[in-house]
């Protein structure tokens, strides 16, 4: 069962969520981060939350600004915002009654669980699906239009067809943001999930990411797949280990 839900921003405007329910009462709640420019309905996102609602682990996935169903502008969020905009995702869930006792995040948002889970006290595991061992790496993304944006402050950039505006605040804040140091001290379990193939982001930055974890530490090889999780099976596999590993936690 699947509930849509809407809560405010870190910065105002109002983020679309949907809450994928256990059919029976849940063992846990726990809170996805889609990746850079995804949204809450990507396959990996979609696929992964509904497998946890199987498996008896209710989860709460949203859109960032600016994308998907959320109100807001894109540009106007930042590796910041998206951090502060999970932390706002587990106190909406907490005011619920439903605290996040698990934090997922896929690719960039893995990146932005690490960071957001050492402000959200309820949450005792994080995971990593494909994330990069530091958020500036996603300006390969955009190199094309980023002196453009330095010099005027903004530039439009197309995305899978559609067009964004980036920032220069936005391009700052990444090249601001350290993700290392705060894998140091999460001070919780984690999961670290990469594919072996993964050709957007490679292997060797969960191999930094999980060198850097202290224990208890595990890191799982979603071999076969790739950076997405669009290969059939894949997101329900990687939901059935996540499930597993975290009942301890739960």
């Amino acid at each position: 069962m699947s509930d849509e839900v809407r809560f405010p921003s870190s910065l105002g405007p109002d983020l679309a969520g949907v809450l994928d329910v256990p059919e029976e009462s849940a063992r846990g709640w726990g809170v996805l981060v889609h990746g850079f420019t995804l949204g809450k309905d990507s396959p990996a996102a979609f696929r992964i939350a509904r497998g946890l609602a199987a498996q008896g682990i209710g989860m709460l996935r949203f859109d960032c600004l600016g994308l998907g169903e959320s109100e807001g502008e894109w540009g106007d969020g930042s590796f910041t915002v998206k951090v502060d905009d999970t932390v706002r995702a587990a106190e909406f869930l907490a005011e619920r009654g439903t605290p996040p006792t698990l934090l997922i995040g896929h690719s960039w948002g893995g990146a932005a669980a690490i960071v957001a889970a050492q402000r959200i006290p309820s949450v005792k595991a994080v995971v990593t699906i494909g994330a990069p061992a530091e958020p500036a790496e996603v300006e390969r993304h955009y190199d094309s239009v980023v002196d453009r944006v330095m010099a005027e402050g903004t530039a439009p950039w197309l995305v899978g067809g559609r067009e964004m505006t980036l920032k220069r605040d936005f391009v700052q804040d990444v090249r601001g943001a350290e993700l290392i140091a705060r894998v140091h001290t999460l001070d919780r379990p984690l999961l670290v999930m990469h594919s072996p193939t993964d050709a957007t982001v490679s292997i060797d930055n969960a191999s930094e990411i999980f060198r850097a974890a202290v224990h208890p530490r595990s890191f799982i090889a979603l071999e076969g797949s790739d950076h997405l999780l669009t290969a059939d099976g894949q997101a329900e596999r990687a939901a059935r280990i996540i499930s597993a590993w975290a009942e301890q936690y739960l």
